[in-house]
């Protein structure tokens, strides 16, 4: 079956755009199950992952507004307001363009720095967060740095003097910076012009960032050298065990133009294990609306087996422990019985609707709460587990 990646990247776009829509046509229910509480502070040095919501900020003063923050804990199942929360002066007004590592990633409105703050982590209540400025992005030839499609981090800024920050823009091109060591941002052109909505991820194990291929056929590796001569390197990826019960029902939904599909590529917190995650949604025409949005249909998980034939994506409905997050964010992993709550087996996903996909049963869960509570997800991003 021939790809057809133009129409996907074309949906997924706008499916974006119109993503609010649903989360609200979603969330709106009445649930007996979903708690709402304001805190300070916590009372365990670790917090399980969360989903940033909104951003509610007061007047600035000495470059510090005092705000609140929303927050949902899916292990809870609670929604969590950050009373008193120092947010940094820079971002009040500034464009999130993505998160990883548990840190918020923000464009500048006026000079367009990127700007980096560890202020939604719950345990940070510092008078003044930590906020990390580093210069605008500028576009290759034929190449655009506007719309950013993705960010990620090879660690948090705390724990690497040689961290370093990559970041997707919608189409061709990938930038990379070293902080820490030069302010200048390497940039990438992708190849084959067949990268243009595919979402960068770390892996730890080998110390490269990697970019799936639409389908999920190819692999692109950036090691953190930046030597342009040997980058990027080009894997191929061979499918095993896919389900006889899939095959035709994928074919189709990748034809209409009213299905898309993206990847994730993402790896365990030990290293020792990494799946290949394809999200399929489906088209629906909005209420009262010629407008068509997107609720997820399924997920199809491939864990990653490397031979002496080379590395193949073997299908799977079953991670064990591992629950597996999805959204704008970078990609992660997390076993659920560390967080007493959280379903193991199963794909949190923020996107194509809020909700939790069981990967035996197949079945997709929605997220509910009641009235209003979470119907201003302004920030759909899920962070990984924080600690003091």
């Amino acid at each position: 079956m021939v790809e057809t990646p133009q129409i996907h990247q074309l949906n997924f776009g706008l499916s974006w755009c119109l993503l609010f829509a649903i989360m609200f046509r979603l969330l709106s229910k009445l649930s007996p199950h979903i708690h709402k509480r304001s805190v300070r502070s916590f009372s365990s040095s670790t917090t399980g992952p969360y989903l940033s919501l909104s951003v509610r900020a007061g007047p600035p003063s000495e470059g510090v507004s005092n705000g609140e923050v929303d927050l949902y804990d899916p292990a809870k199942q609670e929604l969590l307001k950050l009373t008193d929360k120092a947010i940094p002066e820079e971002i009040i007004t500034a464009k999130w363009i993505g998160a990883s590592q548990g840190w918020s990633v923000h464009s500048g409105t006026q000079d367009r720095c990127v700007l980096l703050t560890d202020f939604l982590n719950p345990w940070n209540c510092k008078p003044n967060p930590k906020l990390l400025t580093l210069p605008p992005l500028n576009p290759l030839l034929a190449c655009q740095t506007d719309v950013i499609w993705n960010v990620a981090m090879s660690c948090c800024p705390d724990d690497d003097e040689d961290w370093v920050v990559g970041i997707k823009s919608l189409g061709d091109q990938i930038s990379f910076c070293r902080p820490r060591r030069d302010l200048r941002w390497t940039k990438f052109q992708t190849p084959y012009d067949y990268f243009p909505t595919s979402n960068l991820t770390y892996s730890k194990r080998d110390q490269k960032f990697y970019l799936p291929g639409p389908g999920g056929h190819h692999l692109l590796s950036y090691d953190l050298h930046f030597d342009k001569a040997g980058q990027p390197e080009f894997h191929e990826l061979q499918f095993r065990n896919f389900p006889e019960s899939f095959k035709y029902d994928s074919e189709i939904s990748e034809l209409f133009p009213s299905s898309c599909r993206t990847e994730r590529f993402v790896e365990s917190p030990s290293g020792d294990e990494r799946f290949l995650v394809k999200w399929y949604a489906k088209g629906c025409l909005a209420n009262y609306s010629s407008r068509i949005t997107y609720e997820t249909q399924r997920f199809m998980v491939f864990r990653e087996e490397e031979t002496i034939e080379g590395r193949f994506m073997c299908y799977t409905d079953d991670i064990g422990d591992l629950c597996i997050f999805v959204s704008k964010s970078e990609a992660f992993c997390v076993p659920a019985s560390s967080f007493p709550g959280l379903k193991p087996n199963s794909i949190y996903f923020v996107g194509f609707g809020l909700g939790i996909y069981d990967l035996t049963t197949r079945d997709v869960s929605s997220f509910t709460a009641p009235n209003g509570a979470l119907n201003h997800i302004v920030h759909p991003y899920w962070f990984p587990p924080a600690s003091s």
